[in-house]
C-alpha cells in the first residue's frame, strides 16, 4: 500500500526508502527529550558536583543537596563560574569577586563581579563561590547586571544558593557560611570582562 502511494505521487523506490529513513531519522530526533539533545552543550549534575566538591573540597556538607534543588529547578547548566569573593556592609553592602568562567561550549576565560545589597547585618566576609549559569552560550552575554529573584534562597548545611537572573540568562550562586549575610542576596551583581572598583 505504502509502495502504490508513492508511485501515485511519481516517487521512484529507491527515492521512497530514502523518504522512508530520513522521515525516521526525524521523528527519533523529534521523540528524543531536549536535554538529550543538548548533552554537549551542558553540564550533567554528576560533572557539576565533581567539579564544586573539587572547589569547595570533597567533605563540604550539604554540597550535593543544594546540587540537586538547583538541578530539580533549573536543569542542566551550560556554564558554571568558580571563584572567590568578599563583601562588606553597613545597612548598606558592596561584594566584590573573581574566579573562572567555564563553558561547555566555549571554553574558561577570567571573570570579574560587583555590586551593592541593602540588609541589617554590619561586618565583612569572605568566601569561595561556585555559580551555576543557564542560558549563556557566549561569555560576552553575561557581562550586565543581574537583580536577585525574590523567594529563592536556600540554606543547607553552611552552604547557600539564591538565584540571579535577567529573563535570558539565571544564575544559581552557591556560597560558603562565611559569605552569607542578610542583606547579600537583596541588590544585584554586575558581571565584568575587567575588575572594577566601582560598584555600580
Amino acid at each position: 500500500m505504502v509502495r502504490r502511494l508513492f508511485q501515485m505521487i511519481g516517487l521512484p523506490p529507491a527515492g521512497a526508502r530514502a523518504w522512508l529513513a530520513g522521515m525516521t531519522v526525524a521523528v527519533f530526533l523529534c521523540a528524543l527529550p531536549a536535554h538529550a539533545q543538548d548533552e554537549d552543550k551542558t553540564f550533567s549534575a554528576e560533572e557539576i558536583k565533581n567539579a564544586a566538591e573539587g572547589f569547595f573540597g570533597a567533605t563540604t556538607a550539604g554540597l550535593a543537596e543544594v546540587i540537586e534543588k538547583i538541578f530539580s529547578d533549573l536543569g542542566r547548566p551550560t556554564a558554571y563560574i568558580a571563584g572567590e569573593e568578599v563583601s562588606g556592609a553597613f545597612v548598606v553592602g558592596l561584594r566584590y569577586g573573581k574566579g573562572d568562567l567555564n563553558i561547555k561550549a566555549g571554553g574558561t576565560s577570567k571573570i570579574f563581579w560587583q555590586g551593592p545589597s541593602v540588609g541589617f547585618d554590619v561586618g565583612g566576609n569572605a568566601s569561595k563561590t561556585f555559580v551555576l549559569v543557564y542560558g549563556l552560550n557566549s561569555k560576552d552575554a553575561i557581562y550586565k547586571r543581574f537583580p536577585g529573584v525574590e523567594g529563592t534562597f536556600y540554606f543547607v548545611a553552611g552552604l547557600g544558593v539564591n538565584y540571579q537572573g535577567d529573563g535570558d540568562i539565571m544564575l544559581a550562586p552557591i556560597r560558603t557560611g562565611v559569605g552569607l549575610r542578610t542583606g547579600a542576596n537583596i541588590g544585584y551583581l554586575h558581571y565584568n570582562a575587567e575588575h572594577s572598583w566601582l560598584p555600580f
